[in-house]
């Protein structure tokens, strides 16, 4: 399953969930520095679906705030997931 997501960098704690319009948004603590960012971003992806670090990968949006991950394999109650967290 492949999922939009709006990082926020910088902020004061690491979280899943809301809408930056379409996009799901994740918060973490890194700085947009080296791809620091972007790393927390797809390990709070795979924390907030239960998944493998792994098993969460970057299909789009290496330097920008909007990214294309992709989950794979897809955990089971992905899609339930998806929309707890969009709220």
């Amino acid at each position: 399953m492949r999922i939009a997501i709006r990082v926020k960098p910088g902020s004061s704690r690491a979280k899943v969930g809301g809408l930056h319009g379409e996009r799901l948004v994740v918060a973490v603590n890194a700085r947009p520095v080296d791809g620091e960012a972007t790393e927390a971003a797809l390990a709070a992806v795979a924390d907030a679906f239960g998944a493998r670090r792994r098993d969460v990968r970057l299909v789009s949006g290496v330097k920008g705030r909007d990214k294309l991950v992709e989950l794979d394999p897809e955990p089971t109650d992905c899609a339930d997931r998806l929309r707890e967290l969009r709220g």
